[in-house]
This record gives C-alpha cells, sequence and structure tokens, in this order.
C-alpha cells in the first residue's frame, strides 16, 4: 500500500487492514515506520470524518470529582455556596465565567471541557 493522505472510506477500510497485519512490527524497521506512519494518517482522517461531541461541561466535572474521590461538597468555594454547587450539578443553573474560571484555576479542568460552542 502507498502511504498517503486517506481521502475516502475505502482508503480508510485498506489502511485500517494494512495496520492491522503489520501491528506487531518492531521500532525502527521498514514496518515499524509504517506503522507510525499509517496510525498518524488514520487518526487525522478519523479527526476530520468522525469529530467527537463536546462534552457536557456537567459530567466532566463530575468525572473529574469522581477521579480524584471527592464528593460534591468540594465544589463549594469553587462553584459558590451548597446551593450553587447543588444547582449547578442538578443542572438547574448554568456555569458562569466566574465559576468556569475557578474550576480551571483550583481543580485544573481545561477551559475547553466548561466551555460549551
Amino acid at each position: 500500500m502507498a502511504n498517503k493522505v486517506i481521502k475516502s472510506e475505502a482508503e480508510y477500510e485498506a489502511a485500517l487492514a494494512r495496520l492491522e497485519e503489520i501491528m506487531d512490527a518492531e521500532p525502527n524497521t521498514p514496518e515499524g515506520d509504517e506503522l507510525e506512519l499509517l496510525a498518524l494518517l488514520i487518526e487525522n482522517y478519523e479527526e476530520n470524518n468522525f469529530p467527537l461531541p463536546n462534552p457536557d461541561p456537567i459530567d466532566v466535572i463530575k468525572y473529574y470529582i469522581d477521579q480524584r474521590g471527592l464528593k460534591y461538597k468540594d465544589l463549594v468555594g469553587i462553584i459558590g455556596d451548597k446551593s450553587s454547587v447543588s444547582k449547578v450539578i442538578n443542572r438547574e443553573r448554568q456555569l458562569n465565567l466566574r465559576m468556569i474560571k475557578s474550576l480551571h484555576e483550583k481543580m485544573h479542568i481545561p477551559y475547553s471541557l466548561l466551555l460549551q460552542e
């Protein structure tokens, strides 16, 4: 297979099949280099043709809390008072810019995950 930018579904399927054939290639070998290049070409095609939807900011906050072993009460002072935290988590109130900035600074949640487009 000639490695080039993938432009069609057929080329994408062929690239996936070839990737599977050489999946165990050793690094720094001709097949290893082909594997690395194919992975980049496939990733590029997928990003352009199968974009992921933006995650819901509240789901992102819940994920970060869960992954860090925190509780919603730990958001008091970051989002606001207990009532504000409850309203945000229950989707009764939207995040405002102050809350987003605070979540970014104190919990290190990327802005891109907190801002809705």
